[in-house]
């Protein structure tokens, strides 16, 4: 069986940052910084790409910080605003891949509420086969178990996948499990990796 591609999706297919939304509610950068660091952080949205439901996350961040509960609401109906743009040159690969017949997967951190608001604005995702999204799946990358999702789902395994995602930890484990894993950087580097292991 011919080896897939498979891309994480958060700043690898896409920026991400919460600050791109949030900076639009709080003039103060000082502020700004601290929301981010004790509010609505990256390490509590984590708890939604683990399969934390917002009905459940959301009050309960109220309640530790009810002068901000518009903004915590916000994270919750504004999550696409933490979704500046593309991340430069990546869906050009992702277009020569397809055009080259390659199989095409997305292995993403990502709450199932978010993505399902976030995929219909995309028409990239219409060229992958499959999409494994860990708020769906209720597991997350590093753990093993979403891996194996992928590995059932795509029909292969080990350096049948290559892989590529930002987060070294999140490549640590696919090599682990025999993956043809890369860390991503840029666009380029990801394109040179690709064309050593013969996929462009």
């Amino acid at each position: 069986m011919n080896k897939a591609v498979v891309f994480d999706i958060g700043r690898v297919l896409f920026q991400w940052q919460l600050g791109a939304l949030f900076e639009k509610l709080i003039d103060d950068t000082e502020e700004l910084d601290w929301f981010l660091a004790n509010v609505v952080t990256e390490e509590w949205h984590f708890e939604h790409d683990r399969g934390r439901a917002l009905a459940d996350m959301v009050p309960e961040r109220i309640a530790l910080f009810p002068q901000y509960e518009p903004h915590i609401r916000a994270y919750a109906s504004r999550f696409n605003e933490t979704v500046p743009g593309p991340v430069e040159g990546s869906h050009a690969i992702v277009e020569r891949l397809a055009d080259r017949g390659v199989a095409l997967y997305c292995l993403t951190n990502f709450g199932d509420e978010f993505f399902a608001a976030f995929r219909p604005t995309q028409p990239i995702f219409d060229l992958f086969e499959d999409i494994v999204v860990s708020g769906v799946e209720k597991v997350a990358k590093p753990d093993p178990g979403i891996y194996a999702v992928m590995e059932e789902r795509s029909g292969r395994s080990g350096a049948a996948l290559f892989f590529t995602d930002d987060n070294p930890a999140n490549i640590a484990a696919a090599k682990a499990r025999g993956w043809d894993a890369h860390l991503f950087t840029d666009a380029k580097c990801l394109e040179v990796q690709l064309v050593e292991a013969g996929l462009l």
